[in-house]
């Protein structure tokens, strides 16, 4: 029905590489929801706890867009993505098992920096295949497919995790650790890069133009990028200390409060994608941040558990507006032949916003106080926003006019 509805071979393949996405959102939805409470088990400071969550991505900063840059030239049997994920995807399986068998902090910490570095091998690369095998017209549709994939991939971590969670803290991170094995064996068995990519090129020893790649737009947007991500990554980071603490909920009950966040993320994927593809991209990335502001701003002022989660349901809508598009977009205007590198740029944006955001909202919450989180949230994506609105792109400006009749 799907495949008939969005039209294309592609498709397909493209709920096939959606299972790579959706153990990377396992392994970090339980990497987010549980490691702030391994974490507080021997630290009090949030702000150190916000710093503790992001130390990792140091090292994924420099790495993802070095993979990505590199998977573009890369020549194997196997393909020029596929071996990034032979290697990064058992190693990231290994030490996300071992996170919740840490004995004290030293072991919890080596653990989260050795199953963040794996992650960083394979995670260019994965996502790197969606626009490899996807026509370019239809990529924010495929974007959908694989955030689709992404939100099951969070709505398993946060509901049958949490549930698991009460029976051992280990549960949902042994079983993680198997969806993500089993994910590489669906990869490995179903996709053929050689075969399957819309134009597969071999290795290449020319460097990526980086001036040409980083054009106006791309700063603008990637910049856009990095503020809506601080805003996600903090709220992410810290909502279940928030939620334990001001909201006096359990442990397990605030980390399966982000599962109405991921369920209608995972419901608006799709259409997010089709919208995107129909109305433009920018169109609804500015309706999902005008949306996400007022969601944010509004929690600042709310205690009571059951309207957080009528609000984090509708968050997950407008987040789904930005998130779906997003990628698409900065592939969009770039060259053909840097889709590995503009994907390590977005990454390498993401790893900056990971590493600025949670110990940032930990420090100002530690100022102040929890309530300080949304705040922080809000004004973030009202930076982002303003940023939206300098992006001027030939291809975005027609199509919105065409569709829409007005201008953006």
């Amino acid at each position: 029905m799907i495949e008939k509805l969005l039209g294309g071979y592609w498709v397909k393949k493209t709920f096939l590489l959606g299972f790579g996405f959706l153990s990377i959102s396992i392994a970090w939805s339980l990497y987010n929801g549980y490691v702030p409470l391994f974490l507080e088990e021997f630290i009090r400071d949030t702000a150190i706890i916000g710093f503790l969550m992001t130390i990792d991505n140091y090292f994924a900063l420099f790495l993802q867009p070095y993979i990505g840059n590199r998977s573009d030239r890369t020549e194997t049997r196997f393909g020029k993505r596929m071996p990034y994920l032979m290697i990064g995807m058992p190693l990231a399986a290994i030490f996300l098992a071992l996170i919740p068998l840490h004995v004290n902090l030293m072991t919890l910490i080596i653990f989260m920096v050795a199953m963040n570095l794996s992650m960083a091998i394979f995670r260019s690369p994965t996502i790197a295949l969606m626009p490899d095998i996807t026509p370019l017209h239809k990529q924010s549709s495929a974007n959908g497919i694989i955030n689709f994939m992404g939100g099951i991939g969070a709505l398993i971590a946060f509901v049958i995790g949490a549930y698991v969670y009460n029976f051992g803290q280990y549960l949902p991170f042994f079983g993680a650790s198997i969806i993500m094995l089993i994910s590489l064996f669906i990869l490995l068995k179903f996709i053929n890069e050689k075969r399957d990519a819309i134009e597969y090129t071999k290795h290449q020893k020319q460097k990526i133009d980086y001036k040409k790649e980083l054009n106006k737009p791309t700063i603008f947007l990637l910049t856009a990028i990095f503020f809506w991500f601080v805003a996600i990554q903090g709220m992410e980071a810290l909502f279940t200390i928030y939620a334990t603490n001001r909201l006096g909920m359990s442990d397990s009950l605030a980390n399966f409060s982000l599962a109405f966040f991921a369920l209608t993320f995972l419901l608006f994927a799709l259409p997010s994608g089709w919208l995107g593809t129909k109305f433009g991209k920018k169109f609804m990335i500015i309706i999902g941040v005008i949306g996400q502001i007022l969601i944010f701003f509004t929690l600042v002022f709310i205690e009571n558990e059951i309207i957080v989660w009528i609000l984090l349901l509708l968050g997950g809508i407008f987040w789904a507006c930005i998130n779906i598009n997003s990628y698409p977009f900065v592939i969009s205007i770039g060259s053909e032949d840097a889709i590995g590198t503009r994907t390590g740029l977005y990454y390498l944006v993401s790893s900056l916003a990971a590493i600025s955001g949670p110990p940032l909202f930990g420090l100002i919450i530690q100022w102040t106080d929890y309530k300080s989180l949304f705040i922080a949230s809000t004004i973030s994506m009202v930076i982002a926003l303003l940023f939206v609105f300098q992006i001027k792109h030939k291809k975005e400006l027609e199509k919105s006019v065409d569709k829409m009749n007005i201008k953006i």
